[in-house]
C-alpha cells in the first residue's frame, strides 16, 4: 500500500491548480508513463482542459530547473508532462481500468478531497486571524491615546521657571 504522504508529495500547484503530473501517476498506477499518455489520447474527449493540461514551455522548464534530475531520471521528461486536475484523477479511473489502478485512484480522490477540507479549515482561521487583527489595530489607536494621557498625567508640563538671579527694579515682574 502507498503511504498517502507519497501521494501528498506527489500534489503540485500549477496554474493556481492542485495537480498530478502524469508521470507520478503512472508510477502510482503501476503502468509506463506512455501507456498512460496513449489512453489518455485514445480517450481524449473524456480530458477537458479543466481535467487535464499540459505544460508550458516555460512551466515544464521552471518545474523542471526545481528538481535535480540524473541523467537516468529523464525518461519521460523530455517533453512537457500533462497535468491532472482532482476531476482528471477521477476520469483516468474510467481509462485505465485494472483493479489496482482504480483502489490508488480512490486513494487519491479521498486526500484531494482530505486537502480540500484542511484549507477550508485554514481559511475559517485565516478569517478569524483577520478579525481579530482588525481588533487589535483599532483598540492600538485607543491603547495609544490612553498612554500619551497617562504620559501627561505622569509628567505633567512644568511652569516655566524663574530666571535666577537679581532683577533691578526698572525691570517689570513679567519680563
Amino acid at each position: 500500500m502507498i503511504p498517502d504522504e507519497m501521494i501528498i508529495n506527489k500534489i503540485s500547484l500549477i496554474r493556481g491548480q492542485k495537480v498530478m503530473i502524469d508521470r507520478d501517476l503512472a508510477a502510482l498506477y503501476g503502468v509506463p508513463t506512455r501507456v498512460l499518455k496513449q489512453a489518455v489520447k485514445r480517450n481524449i474527449e473524456r480530458f477537458p482542459e479543466d481535467f487535464m493540461f499540459e505544460m508550458s514551455g516555460d512551466e515544464f522548464k521552471n518545474w523542471r530547473s526545481q528538481f535535480v534530475i540524473s541523467k537516468s531520471d529523464l525518461m519521460g521528461l523530455r517533453y512537457a508532462p500533462y497535468c491532472f486536475t482532482e476531476q482528471g484523477v477521477t476520469m483516468l479511473s474510467c481509462v485505465l481500468s485494472s483493479q489496482h489502478a482504480i483502489a490508488v485512484n480512490i486513494r487519491i480522490i479521498r486526500i484531494f478531497t482530505r486537502l480540500r477540507e484542511m484549507l477550508l479549515t485554514h481559511k475559517d482561521i485565516l478569517l478569524k486571524l483577520d478579525q481579530i487583527e482588525k481588533q487589535v489595530l483599532h483598540n492600538s489607536a485607543d491603547i495609544a491615546i490612553i498612554f500619551d494621557a497617562l504620559r501627561q498625567l505622569l509628567n505633567p508640563p512644568q511652569p516655566p521657571a524663574r530666571p535666577a538671579g537679581y532683577r533691578r527694579k526698572d525691570q517689570q515682574q513679567g519680563d
